[in-house]
């Protein structure tokens, strides 16, 4: 495993790359409002596969030697350097979560990204200067890793491992990418401030950027309470659809079990009896959708360290099923193309707190292409057509924020 400050840079002096774009105020996910356009890069960690070594322990120790100690989650330590060090951008992949827990990884990302990207910043009084103009964004026609028909017969074939007994919800995602040329980055700040976006933000790195405009909470960890927010359940922002979602006992039966998932997930890593449930079904909005939401708290166990957190909630349980590793089966079976930037988590850690978002609503540039993907969870009361058109309806604000 390669630790350090990444050096990386392009070498080439295409103007539609995005390492050789002039770069954006930094505003990665989750970020404090005041520390928002103050933020300097101090030092990177990337990770693939590839690199081998254990990805959990290796974001814990990479923060712990740039002054982010996260050993004792449920009794948080100062940084060490705190007038220097203000926190740091955390990226997991989908990928890299379900390396963590020994699943079943899926077929290669389309997506030329790392799995893992650990940013560490300082704040600065003085503000970056304003980016030099650039190349205006072009956007080509998108290309979809499956057709309708894949999609809804992938549907059938996970209600048929319901059937068999193998799994009890699975969540399929699919893919499109799209050529660009141009800056990127404008187009992706534009996602991160869709309505309802409680992660919304940028992060880059050589050759690549994630875009996110995620409304969901994969874990947040403030002073020893753990929190984790799952949506499930979706319908248009209309009256009807608000009284559609509210009375779906298919919906409410699919979002209860992934709460219970969930649930089981946070006891692994929380005091004996500190799990709860503080508000179940609550119907929220994002863009044009309603959204079913669940709160869930749980204190943090003594000794519960940031390696052991991830492996507990990554991959996130209302991206992938349950139970959660023969859903990881399922998934890498049947869905064509990897998750990339997906599915996986990204936010900001700091002395103290630790907010990560699970990216969904989230788009990815690489050197070639722009990349979106969408899904649903499937139940043995799924209807493949149904299922086929709520990925479109998620999927839609984003494309339209990358027009």
């Amino acid at each position: 495993m390669v630790r350090g400050k990444s050096t990386e840079r392009m070498n080439t002096p295409h103007p539609d790359v995005v390492e050789a774009l002039p770069r954006m105020v930094i505003d990665p996910p989750a970020a404090p409002t005041a520390c928002r356009g103050h933020l300097t890069e101090r030092a990177r960690w990337q990770w693939r596969p590839a690199d081998g070594g254990d990805p959990a322990t290796g974001i814990q120790d990479f923060l712990t030697d740039h002054g982010l100690p996260l050993h004792d989650l449920a009794r948080p330590t100062p940084g060490r350097h705190s007038h220097t060090v203000c926190g740091a951008a955390l990226y997991v992949s989908a990928t890299a979560g379900t390396l963590m827990i020994g699943g079943t990884p899926g077929p290669p990302s389309p997506a030329d990204l790392p799995d893992i990207a650990v940013v560490v910043y300082s704040h600065t009084d003085t503000p970056p200067p304003a980016a030099t103009p650039t190349t205006g964004w072009w956007r080509g026609p998108w290309t979809e890793s499956w057709t309708p028909h894949q999609h809804a017969t992938a549907v059938e074939q996970v209600r048929h491992a319901i059937a068999r007994g193998d799994v009890y919800q699975v969540n399929l995602v699919g893919h499109a990418a799209a050529p660009y040329a141009g800056n990127p980055l404008p187009a992706l700040a534009r996602l991160g401030r869709l309505p309802g976006a409680r992660y919304g933000g940028v992060l880059t790195g050589p050759d690549w950027a994630i875009g996110c405009a995620s409304p969901e909470t994969l874990i947040e960890v403030h002073h020893g309470t753990l929190t984790t927010r799952p949506i499930k359940g979706t319908r248009p922002a209309t009256r009807a659809g608000r009284a559609d979602l509210l009375a779906s006992a298919k919906e409410r039966a699919e979002h209860i079990m992934i709460v219970d998932l969930e649930r089981n997930d946070l006891a692994r890593i929380a005091a004996t009896g500190s799990v709860r449930v503080d508000d179940l079904f609550a119907v929220r909005r994002w863009c044009d959708l309603w959204q079913a939401e669940s709160t869930i708290r749980a204190q943090a166990a003594d000794g519960l360290s940031l390696a052991d957190l991830l492996r507990a909630v990554c991959p996130g349980g209302s991206v992938t099923g349950a139970p959660k590793l023969a859903a990881l089966q399922q998934i890498a079976t049947l869905e064509p193309v990897g998750r990339g930037a997906s599915m996986g988590g990204l936010g900001w850690i700091s002395p103290g707190h630790i907010d990560l978002g699970l990216t969904i609503r989230t788009a990815a540039v690489d050197r070639e292409a722009v990349h979106v993907w969408a899904g649903g969870g499937i139940t043995a009361d799924s209807d493949p057509h149904a299922e086929v058109a709520e990925a479109a309806a998620k999927t839609t604000p984003v494309r339209a924020a990358l027009h």
